[in-house]
């Protein structure tokens, strides 16, 4: 189980201080995905266009590089703003399985200033049922605490 706590702290510390996205969102991956054996993709999807989401930074195997916001978990949480907890990603309608190990999925949106959408934080596991509403919560506490600012 995920050390949020700790997590959060080296988060915190390795970004103090920084506004690029990308690069904050390449340590976020790093340290989220190496955070729990849960986690088998970790990644980012940016809004690069109006609903269009392309590949960000990441760490696990190949992700699929572009997803438009009526496509897939991810596109669901760019269209919706809600987070996307997913247990069965075969139950889930419209599934994009861009690595055929997947079997459960979490994805929470990822808000700037002003509550902009910069993307989607995409983490896969291989391991059906993996994600809670607690990651959830943790996980969005994060994401607002490093993002909110940029």
């Amino acid at each position: 189980m995920t050390d949020y706590d700790a997590l959060a702290a080296r988060i915190r510390a390795l970004t103090d201080g920084e506004t690029d996205e990308v690069a904050l969102m390449a340590t976020l991956a790093c340290e989220i995905h190496h955070a729990d054996d849960r986690f088998d993709w970790t990644g980012f999807y940016r809004v690069v266009a109006p609903e269009l989401l392309k590949i960000g930074p990441y760490q696990g195997g190949h992700g699929c590089l572009v997803i438009p916001f009526s496509r897939g978990v991810c596109g669901a949480a760019a269209r919706t703003g809600q987070v996307q907890l997913v247990p069965d990603v075969d139950a889930f309608p419209g599934h994009i399985a861009c690595v055929s190990s997947t079997r459960s999925e979490i994805v929470l949106p990822v808000r700037g200033k002003g509550g902009r959408l910069i993307g989607v934080l995409d983490i896969d596991s291989d391991r059906p049922d993996a994600f809670t509403e607690a990651d959830a919560g943790r996980l969005a506490a994060i994401l607002h605490e490093v993002f909110a600012h940029v």
